[in-house]
């Protein structure tokens, strides 16, 4: 099970900067509020935007772990590559999974080496970016032919996602015909919206975005499962850690509860000790991009202009990834000298899946006292002086521990992660399920691209962004 060590956290420790210990209390007023959040939570689960409390568990579960592996086993021996085309809660989770529990060089590896497919996540519609990969998927080796699209969209309304799909299905048509539906999986609403229409009239195979649960907190849904499965990632333990850290995290006393305790720590630090920015940094390369699927759903979660009742309250936290230990040579010196308005969330890893030995023999004394040690003791003794040193400098830090990075551990993360986000917004009184602001930005995205009903959006742009004097260059 993962740990969660907040001791940096505290006045005990950090001084002015920290939590008074009193504070979490198990008779404070605080720690009382936190239970009552629990119990309000454990009755809330499973219902409306909630539902994602419940994809670990059966029924929902076994239908979609069926649903997924009876896709996975009609494109078994069938594909080279598989290309998730998605955005936002549609992409980030599969990068993160990939990144975590598949090699480094996963898609560089031979054939009879992976015995899966290679996985691209194109999460942008930077040009450049998404035509080198379709000029890799359309090389030598089989071409399109060998190459199965992954789409990811509720609505098949998104701009990025949609002109992906345009573009793919075009090539797939113009060089396979008949048999383009063949390359297509795509993961929608199984009910209603664009691209249900467009799978129903083209037929497409489609797994389901579940309804109530928003595409931050979907990637252990088929949002996530299908492109794990296709690359051999055990889907089963994924979700059988995030059923563990769901049940750790069912108590309604403070310290029995992570995701309660670490809610509490990072709201109260933020709102009450002026420390707004909230960085992760994993000291693991294969948990890096979990960071980037951390800040979405804090960002977005908790970033809220107002309050449930109404008030303008302009609630939320800065999410910050960083890499332990190559961040310590370009962000440290900024945490420990620069304003003091960070929590510095580390994570390390106990045992990891190999280690580097560090030769002897050398015979230079400087470094003498490296010979004989290892990569990972290098690493986890960097982690160790690192959280030391912003100790001394009485910035605020905790650390998540992994025995190991596998996919039960990852599962156990995801879920600490999305409960705790769910007491924060209770914490902060706010809706941690809607995104208002994104909303602005995709109706201005519909005028200046021309979408019928939405040319007084052009007109907007334009008298808001017009001709200026203030340009250089």
């Amino acid at each position: 099970m993962l740990k969660l060590d907040y001791a940096n956290c505290l006045a005990d420790r950090v001084g002015e900067h920290g939590l008074d210990p009193d504070r979490l209390d198990p008779t404070s007023e605080l720690a009382q509020g936190v239970g009552a959040i629990a119990r309000s939570l454990a009755q809330t689960r499973g219902t409306g935007w909630e539902r994602w409390r419940n994809l670990h568990r059966s029924p929902v579960r076994d239908e979609h772990v069926g649903a997924v592996r009876e896709v996975v086993a009609k494109c078994e021996g069938r594909f080279d590559n598989v290309v998730v085309l998605g955005i936002g809660g549609s992409a980030l989770g599969n990068i993160a999974l990939h990144a975590a529990l598949t090699p480094p060089t996963w898609n560089l590896l031979s054939d009879s080496h992976r015995h899966a497919p290679r996985v691209f996540v194109v999460d942008n519609v930077d040009p450049m970016y998404f035509g080198s990969v379709l000029d890799f998927c359309r090389g030598p080796g089989g071409g399109l032919k060998r190459t199965l699209f992954n789409v990811i969209s509720k609505s098949g309304e998104t701009a990025e996602t949609a002109s992906q799909f345009m573009v793919i299905r075009n090539l797939l048509n113009h060089e396979l015909g008949d048999k383009a539906r063949d390359h297509v999986v795509a993961i929608t609403d199984p009910a209603k919206g664009t691209m249900r229409q467009i799978c129903d009239d083209e037929g497409y195979t489609t797994l389901p975005v579940p309804e109530g649960v928003g595409g931050r907190f979907s990637v252990l849904s088929p949002v996530g499962l299908f492109s794990a499965a296709m690359a051999g990632i055990d889907i089963d333990a994924l979700l059988d850690g995030a059923a563990e850290m769901d049940e750790r995290c069912s108590g309604d006393t403070l310290h029995d509860n992570p995701a309660a305790m670490l809610a509490t720590l990072l709201v109260e630090l933020g709102t009450r000790k002026g420390k707004p920015n909230h960085v992760l940094m994993p000291y693991c390369n294969a948990l890096y991009l979990l960071a980037d699927w951390f800040r979405q759903l804090w960002a977005e979660s908790l970033g809220k202009e107002k309050d449930l009742d109404g008030s303008t309250v302009h609630a939320g936290f800065t999410p910050i990834k960083a890499l332990g230990a190559t961040d310590q040579h370009s962000q440290i010196q900024l945490y420990r000298e620069g304003p003091n308005d960070k929590v510095i969330g580390l994570v390390e890893v106990e045992q990891f899946e190999r280690d580097v030995p560090i030769p002897e023999g050398l015979g230079v004394e400087s470094i003498a006292y490296l010979e004989g040690s290892s990569l990972a003791t290098l690493l986890n003794a960097e982690k160790r002086a690192t959280e030391y040193a912003l100790v001394q400098s009485h910035r605020p830090n905790y650390t998540i521990t992994f025995p190991t990075v596998d996919a039960q551990h990852v599962g156990q993360f995801i879920a600490l992660w999305e409960i705790t986000t769910a007491f924060a917004g209770r914490l902060l009184n706010i809706d941690a399920y809607d995104q208002p602001a994104v909303e602005l930005g995709k109706q201005a995205t519909f005028g200046l691209m021309g979408r019928d009903g939405y040319a007084e959006w052009r007109q907007r742009v334009d008298e808001t962004l017009g001709a200026t004097d203030r340009t250089i260059g």
